[in-house]
């Protein structure tokens, strides 16, 4: 009967562990696989090492050899079974079991739940479920059963580290099974279920594990924990569409009125398509590292007003793979995406078709003056990478244009001295000085910004961005350059994006605050308003005002200072509070804690001052430990008893091997007492070496829980030798 709850414990254990996967893929992808993979080889194993009637288990490597092919069969009908059907099993079973690990860890999490991915899951938990069943059936140590579990945390620890959700609930539920276990196995396998013992510690440690879930939260971290998404490399950046966004712009422009995708959304915001950070002279590209992400995305730099948005978006005739999104998406629901956790950018695994759909949540965020009063521009690396001017591929010496470009941008900004009087100065002057044209050639290299600034001064929007982040990039302010979509036409509760709502904008990069948006087109490059069509986003009008705001202001700072005023940090002091019901946990757990440590530290500093002193004093002391030993097979009191009559009690309740010690330990007490020399040294031995076999007998005969339990009592805390110094209370015979 122990061996086969001790197996259902474990089970319980392995299934908990592997339910800590849920940081990596989330519950529903996990629940099924952690079961069938806890239960299955558990069930196998109770089979061929249980013990059977007169017959011995089989042999270990037979119950090995049949759990691998049981757990091929399960893992082919139940996590691969969309492989078997196209064929592709052996190849998937492959990449799950030698490589699903480093990508995972090169996915952004949650990861989605794909078969060969939640291989590793399977695999995990079955060799787990395997290794505790076994240890249980064949070994008696107590808690050893509970080690394979330890390496499911393990492995779910360092893959989850990035995830959301907590495993504090889990790892609660470990804490408890645990002590289960060990309750279940704490009389050996032979000697059947002490149910006693089990119905009053799982009580114990269930509420032991809710107090240390309840002080999870407040526990204080000094580091942040180990990721080992650090060592992975990422995969480097790589063209995901044959035609880049940017070179699509004219052609849009010049057909506005097919429809790209519909949005269904409670109110109207800029969806970005691709954004392009690396300029080689020529054109515009991106660096992207897009990794596969179930669902969500990394978070970005947010200021403290924002927006939550969340719009339903079905494709219809956008070419490519870039997604359009409102910045910055937090979560993608309904079609495979990869993400760039840099910028926050979607992708599509795969070429997009019209008619797909999917549910995007967007945090916008809202600059105001203030924010971008004190903003100074950005140091990091990817800022450094932003204001770099290529030469252009194959050129020895760089082109005549970077000079002209600087000089027009610093007779733009003349004046301007902080990064956003700069940038803000810069956008205004560009609104200005070029006219709007849809029918201008097309083209973003040096030679032909050139000719958009110097001669044509006319373009699209693909000009004016371009042109405006080349421009900053002279003046040191990292920029860059986003391809989306502004405004729509509205058909009943659903905007129409149509090509001509395309648009370009550039970005520059500040500190605390990351990239801003501005806009140098002309005003009148806004479609114009009608009936059905849709209005510049709210937005996008007070992110104009705060630049125009903010570049406004008078600073009293000289060009070279820099100085960042970011806002104060709140004082230590002016922390919220954790609620009352953490303090009152904490304190119960304390008092819980002081009072065990009290029961159990009172008898043996008892024990240790009995044991010193003088000879005399020491027998004393023998037999005061003596009476308590017997308290716990019924001895109440001893005040009316003689030392003999103490003797034939232990004798009746406990055995007759007592009785050989409890009456040559009478026999020295009455000497101690009443002879008239005094005891030497050798007798107190003696005594005590009494006193301690009894105490193993009667641990033997009353269980070491039940000593334990009446040690937990109040009453232990209490030195009951004390007024036994006289007369009978002694155990002394009558004079």
């Amino acid at each position: 009967m122990t061996r086969y709850v001790s197996l259902a414990v474990t089970a319980c254990l392995v299934a908990v562990a592997g339910l800590s996967f849920h940081r990596v893929f989330g519950f529903g992808p996990v629940v099924p696989v952690a079961a069938v993979a806890a239960v299955v080889p558990t069930l196998l194993c109770g089979l061929l090492s249980g013990p059977r009637k007169g017959k011995d288990p089989w042999p270990l490597w037979i119950s090995l050899v049949l759990t691998v092919v049981a757990w091929a069969g399960t893992v082919s009908v139940t996590v691969l079974r969309p492989a078997l059907g196209d064929g592709t099993l052996p190849q998937t079973l492959r990449e799950g079991v030698l490589s699903s690990w480093k990508a995972i860890l090169t996915t952004l999490l949650p990861a989605p739940p794909e078969p060969e991915f939640l291989v590793l899951v399977n695999v995990v938990v079955w060799l787990a479920a395997f290794a505790s069943a076994e240890l249980a059936l064949r070994t008696s140590l107590r808690a050893v059963p509970c080690l394979p579990v330890l390496g499911v945390w393990a492995v779910a620890l360092m893959l989850g580290v990035d995830g959301p959700g907590s495993n504090a609930p889990l790892a609660a539920a470990t804490v408890v099974l645990v002590a289960v276990l060990v309750l279940v196995r704490a009389d050996g396998p032979g000697s059947g279920l002490a149910w006693r013992p089990f119905a009053i510690g799982v009580p114990a440690a269930a509420v032991l594990g809710g107090l240390a879930f309840a002080a999870a939260p407040v526990v204080p971290v000094s580091a942040q924990p180990y990721n080992p998404r650090e060592q992975v490399q990422a995969p480097p950046p790589q063209q995901r569409d044959g035609v880049s966004p940017l070179d699509r712009v004219g052609g849009w422009l010049l057909s506005p009125d097919q429809v790209m995708f519909t949005v269904r959304s409670r109110r109207s915001e800029i969806a970005r398509l691709a954004v392009l950070t690396r300029f080689d002279g020529v054109t515009w590209s991106s660096t992207a590292r897009f990794v596969p992400t179930g669902s969500r995305v990394p978070e970005g730099p947010e200021p403290d007003n924002k927006h939550e948005v969340v719009q339903r978006i079905t494709i219809r005739d956008l070419p490519g793979v870039w997604l359009p999104a409102p910045d910055r998406p937090r979560q993608v629901d309904g079609l495979p995406v990869v993400a760039d956790p840099e910028s926050g950018a979607l992708a599509a695994a795969k070429e997009l078709r019209p008619g797909q759909a999917y549910r995007v949540e967007s945090v916008v965020p809202e600059w105001t003056a203030e924010d971008l009063t004190d903003a100074a521009a950005a140091t990091d690396a990817e800022a450094r990478a932003a204001r770099e001017l290529p030469w252009g591929p194959g050129a020895k010496e760089p082109p005549v244009q970077i000079a002209e470009f600087r000089r027009f941008a610093e007779a733009a900004t003349e004046g301007a001295v902080s990064p956003i009087q700069k940038a803000a100065a810069l956008a205004q002057y560009l609104k200005r000085y070029a006219r709007y044209d849809v029918t201008a050639a097309p083209g973003h290299s040096y030679r032909q910004l050139d000719y958009f600034l110097g001669e044509g001064r006319r373009g699209t929007p693909e000009h004016f961005a371009t042109a405006y982040a080349l421009l900053a990039r002279t003046l040191g302010l990292p920029s860059r350059v986003v391809v989306g979509f502004d405004g729509g036409n509205r058909v009943g509760d659903t905007v129409q994006v149509r090509s001509g709502d395309v648009m370009v904008w550039p970005e520059i990069k500040f500190d605390r605050l990351g990239w801003v948006r501005f806009n140098p087109l002309p005003d009148n490059a806004r479609r114009s308003s009608k009936d059905d069509s849709v209005a510049a986003g709210e937005t996008e009008q007070k992110l104009e005002e705060a630049q125009k705001n903010a570049a406004s202001q008078e600073r009293g700072e000289g060009p070279g200072d820099t100085t960042e005023k970011g806002p104060q940090q709140p004082a230590a002091d002016e922390s919220p509070l954790p609620p009352w019901w953490v303090f009152a946990s904490i304190g119960v757990a304390v008092l819980l804690i002081g009072y065990f440590a009290a029961v159990l530290l009172a008898p043996a500093m008892r024990r240790r001052r009995r044991r010193a002193g003088a000879p005399a004093a020491r027998i004393a002391g023998a037999w005061h430990q003596t009476l308590d030993h017997l308290s716990d097979v019924g001895l109440a009191t001893a005040r009316t008893l003689t030392a003999h009559e103490v003797a034939r009690f232990g004798a009746s309740n406990v055995g007759e091997d007592a009785h050989g010690h409890l009456r040559p330990l009478a026999d020295l007490v009455n000497r101690s007492r009443f002879a008239a020399s005094h005891p030497d040294p050798h007798a107190a031995d003696r005594a005590w070496l009494h006193t301690d076999a009894l105490g193993r007998l009667v641990t033997a005969k009353a269980g070491r829980f039940r000593r334990f339990r009446r040690r937990l009592h109040p009453r232990s805390l209490k030195d009951r030798s004390a007024g036994r110094s006289t007369g009978r209370s002694t155990g002394g015979e009558r004079p």
